[in-house]
């Protein structure tokens, strides 16, 4: 397993630009299983998720599926058996997305239920009983979830809880679907939206993705288009916490602020000068960092996904800030990391305290999921001395080539291969 090292402290300085985001791309490589015809997916990361998806789509039968630089092409058609096995399927949540597009397109379908993450059950009972209402007949089989029907029939359906993957599973099997479908109390994510737009470009019906209500009107069949993947706020916000809690200032190229609107102001609210324009940010170092409280929260409240960094953050602020988890049950492992650099965080249920600021010092840490990864990274540099980062792969699942994007930044960062 690789890993990476970083001697603190770093001083932060110049431009990055951010890659496309992992969150909207491995929904539209689903979608092209729907698509009769040529699709081509411009600003897509370079990131081991994306690999991993391309692997499940070819074994389903995409052809010709090819990525260059950040251009996938992918030609539409006759696909082959609708099966995604666990040894791929095993490797990736996001993979449980062919589940909509294999029973809309041929009618049945046999995924292997997800693996991929340790951050929470993240059950797709709301999946289930969705596609149920459209009338497919489903269950779950000696680790597969089966599904059949003849045609989707549209429906009406409220989601029990907001979930992405629901969203957008239930979004790309209404395109194919006999009729009308109305679904209530849907994720309102940047990338769903962008996912209903890629839909659209191929000829599909959809409107109010981004709303809590997205109605789809069935189509017969869709055809191939070229689309831009949105930037990733995700990336764009862990750059901009690496900055603050490091006291640099860089300009971060490329991105959306207007999805990253609760995580700006809580910045500023924190202390971070900020300079806000159309397609990028600038940070400026501006004295010390004050405490603040966090809860997240779907969007457009603060995303789960930058909890961790944010912790991190606060770890060099003045003052105690209680950092809530609403979304995922599970997903304060990056604590006893920090606490081994000298973090003083005390944990109750779905809360953490954070006093601050702590004198963080290297040391060898291990990351256990994505974010958290990108958590450790943010503390090792600002940090004193050396720290390595155990299990790199992780970080490479939703990060484009991060070590040489921090390196260009001034950061004393290097893999050191396995």
């Amino acid at each position: 397993m690789d890993r990476i090292r970083i001697q603190g402290p770093c001083r932060l300085s110049g431009s990055v630009r951010v890659s496309g985001a992992k969150n909207a791309v491995l929904p539209e490589m689903a979608a092209a299983l729907l698509v009769d015809g040529t699709v081509t997916l411009r600003n897509v990361p370079d990131v081991r998720d994306v690999t991993t998806m391309a692997k499940v789509l070819r074994h389903l039968g995409l052809r010709g599926l090819v990525v260059e630089g950040d251009v996938l092409r992918a030609e539409g058609g006759d696909l082959g058996e609708p099966q995604a096995p666990y040894d791929l399927v095993r490797q990736m949540r996001a993979s449980i997305l062919v589940l909509g597009p294999l029973l809309a397109r041929q009618g049945r379908a046999r995924v292997s239920l997800p693996g991929g993450c340790a951050i929470g059950a993240r059950p797709i009972d709301l999946h289930i009983e969705a596609l149920r209402k459209m009338g497919a007949t489903i269950g779950v089989e000696h680790g597969y979830v089966v599904a059949s029907c003849r045609r989707l029939k549209g429906a009406e359906f409220s989601f029990e809880k907001k979930t992405v993957t629901g969203t957008e599973n239930l979004m790309m099997a209404a395109v194919l679907a006999e009729g009308r479908t109305v679904m209530k109390n849907c994720a309102t994510e940047p990338e769903v939206t962008d996912l209903g737009r890629f839909l659209n470009a191929c000829g599909a019906g959809v409107e109010g993705a981004g709303t809590e209500t997205i109605v789809v009107d069935g189509v017969s069949r869709l055809t191939g288009a070229e689309h831009q993947v949105i930037p990733d706020r995700i990336e764009t916000g862990t750059f901009l916490m690496a900055a603050a809690a490091t006291g640099s200032g860089i300009t971060v190229e490329g991105c959306r602020p207007r999805h990253l609107g609760a995580v700006l102001a809580k910045l500023k609210e924190c202390g971070v000068a900020l300079e806000v324009g159309e397609e990028e940010i600038v940070v400026r170092p501006d004295g010390p960092l004050r405490s603040v409280n966090v809860i997240t929260s779907p969007y457009p409240e603060f995303p789960t996904d930058l909890q961790a960094q944010y912790m991190a953050l606060m770890t060099r602020a003045e003052g105690v800030s209680i950092v809530t988890e609403t979304v995922f049950e599970n997903r304060f492992m990056h604590v006893g990391e920090l606490r081994r650099m000298g973090a003083r965080i005390v944990v109750h249920g779905q809360t953490a305290i954070v006093a601050g600021p702590s004198p963080l010092s290297g040391a060898p840490v291990m990351a256990s999921d994505l974010r958290a990864s990108a958590c450790l990274i943010v503390a090792g540099l600002a940090a004193a001395g050396e720290t390595i980062i155990d299990r790199a792969y992780h970080i490479d699942r939703g990060y484009a080539q991060v070590e040489r994007k921090f390196q260009e930044l001034g950061a004393r960062m290097e893999r050191i291969r396995a």
